[in-house]
């Protein structure tokens, strides 16, 4: 993710000297992989403060303490795994603007819920706007071995997933993931609508879904994020699945997200096979983002 920001951070670090030129070298750099420039900033008075404090007079330390500043900021949620109902079934709703792989995402968290929990999953095509997305989800539903419920193009969204609830819990079904429209964050008719379906699974299921999960593009930066901080404000999110991490170049735009959104990252996307959406590990993640 940050292959290209090091690689800078070596360029500066072969000047032998911190200066001014070194931070404001620096602070362009963390803004070209699409740091927020509050938390470039931050960074910023970050090892400024250690210089003066520690005296560290080597650039190569400095290296050390930007690795030590990122990573901190990816530490700050603490382990955040997906939430389960002991009573069953459990309720995931997934949101998303288009593109941003949540059918996928959806798949794939079928898959593991079936390979590590031998669960079983009613998969709820939600997304009624495409017809195209109704048969993707229920060829997904075949190759993960789940149950689906559908409706037809252009039906109600909520209604079908409020059939979904209802058939899992006369099936004794573990889990329902349920897809809706991938609409445009910018649309308050269509995030009206939204509100409607968290209204409806919630009446169907007597509570709360279990998670209202984001799904977000890291290749798209901070424009990632301003879709998670509309989503927040009428979807209820639990927490944020970040797909295509093996691809990005805009990897800054997620350093300090759960300080600014107080939306734990819960799942993250490495590659196209099946098995590359892991549980989000902090502290694993921040150790590896350098290698």
């Amino acid at each position: 993710m940050f292959k290209r920001l090091m690689q800078r951070v070596d360029r500066l670090i072969g000047r032998g000297v911190i200066d001014d030129e070194f931070y404001d070298e620096l602070e362009e750099a963390l803004l070209e992989t699409d740091t927020h420039i509050n938390t470039a900033t931050d960074i910023l008075a970050e090892l400024r403060k250690a210089v003066r404090d520690e005296k560290i007079t080597d650039p190569a330390g400095m290296k050390d303490r930007l690795k030590t500043a990122i990573a901190r900021r990816f530490n700050q949620q603490g382990a955040a795994g997906l939430e389960y109902s002991e009573e069953g079934p459990s309720v995931f709703i997934f949101v998303g603007v288009n593109g941003v792989g949540k059918t996928t995402t959806i798949a794939k968290v079928a898959h593991l819920l079936r390979s590590k929990l031998d669960a079983d999953v009613i998969l709820a095509a939600g997304d009624t706007f495409r017809a195209a997305a109704i048969e993707q989800l229920e060829v997904w539903a075949q190759r993960t071995g789940c149950q689906i419920v559908k409706g037809q193009p252009g039906s109600d969204s909520s209604a079908v997933i409020f059939d979904a609830i209802q058939a899992a819990k006369a099936r004794k079904a573990d889990f329902v993931l349920a897809d809706t429209a991938g609409r445009q964050h910018s649309k308050g008719n269509l995030m009206s609508e939204l509100e409607k379906v968290l209204r409806v699974a919630e009446k169907a299921l007597g509570r709360k879904p279990d998670e209202v999960l984001l799904v977000l593009d890291a290749n798209t930066g901070q424009n990632a994020i301003r879709q998670a901080e509309e989503f927040a404000k009428t979807a209820g999110v639990t927490g944020l699945v970040l797909t295509k991490l093996d691809g990005t170049a805009r990897g800054g735009a997620l350093i300090g997200v759960y300080d600014r959104l107080k939306i734990p990252i819960k799942l993250v996307g490495i590659g196209e096979r099946m098995e590359d959406l892991l549980d989000f590990k902090p502290d694993r993640f921040a150790a590896s983002l350098f290698d």
